[in-house]
């Protein structure tokens, strides 16, 4: 079976529902991982991954970022 392409749309509808306190957080989570968010997710990570490989020397400088915390 395949799974159906990501809806933006309905996944941001979903977060302003959750935003506005309408809908548990859940439900919310539920409706990201059914419409499609982490494939979204992928695609942009793999969009900057290939624009910052072409721009700095190779995507080993991308992954050597650390987060400040």
């Amino acid at each position: 079976m395949e799974r159906p392409a990501p809806d933006p749309a309905k996944l941001l509808e979903a977060w302003m529902e959750w935003e506005k306190g309408e809908a548990l957080p859940g439900r919310t989570m539920s409706t990201f991982k059914t419409g499609g968010l982490r494939d979204i997710l992928e695609g942009l990570v793999a969009e900057r991954q290939a624009l910052v490989g072409e721009v700095a020397e190779g995507p080993a400088e991308a992954e050597s970022w650390t987060p400040v915390v």
